[in-house]
């Protein structure tokens, strides 16, 4: 049993390739692990503000010291972060957009990363503190990044594998639905993709 956590960042609905894509993956986690519980997580429905000085403020002010008004400011941050604390397994959906992630996306890691709560520096550095987790990320795209002339336009998958490692969670699987505006892979895009989900 796994107390699974799926991130849904594609403004597009059912239409959404990442989110059928994420789907499959909590469906196969299910399969494996039965009696999973899933919490999803829409970050185009309830969205998470873009970082302000009373969100930043918030973020460095003891507890003893914080006023109700920074303590609104915290909630979002602190409800993501304790949503990341339970969970065994993080899914978390990317759709490619102008060869990054959605804003949506980046405002939640933008709440979720803290110094002191999910990340520390010591004599070795920086340190994550969120251990023992696995990640899945399902992205999808247009064009084809994972390999060919394209890889170097990804700024998905490096971009969430350094953040995501920074915080303590490196035990990360990439699954991908890509070349859905490409003739001759189009077709079999989305098949391909969901064929190659193995846990």
């Amino acid at each position: 049993m796994k107390k699974i956590l799926h991130i849904i960042s594609s403004p597009r609905g059912a239409a959404s390739f990442s989110i059928k894509l994420g789907n499959a993956i909590v469906e196969k986690l299910q399969a494996a692990y039965p009696g999973s519980t899933v919490k999803v997580k829409d970050l185009v429905k309830d969205q998470f503000p873009h970082l302000e000085e009373a969100h930043l403020t918030s973020f460095f002010t003891p507890a003893e010291a914080i006023t109700p008004a920074l303590l609104e400011a915290v909630k979002h941050s602190n409800d993501a972060i304790k949503e990341l604390q339970d969970a065994d397994v993080i899914v978390i959906g990317a759709p490619l957009y102008n060869f990054t992630i959605h804003s949506a996306l980046k405002a939640w890691i933008d709440h979720i990363t803290r110094a002191g709560v999910t990340f520390k520096y010591d004599e070795n550095g920086p340190q994550g503190l969120l251990k023992n987790k696995k990640v899945y990320i399902a992205i999808s795209s247009g064009g084809v990044y994972s390999e060919g002339p394209m890889k170097h336009a990804d700024f998905i998958e490096p971009y969430l594998r350094l953040i995501l490692g920074f915080l303590g969670l490196t035990d990360i699987s990439v699954f991908r639905i890509e070349g859905l505006k490409v003739p001759g892979v189009q077709d079999t895009a989305e098949q391909k993709g969901l064929d190659s989900i193995i846990l």
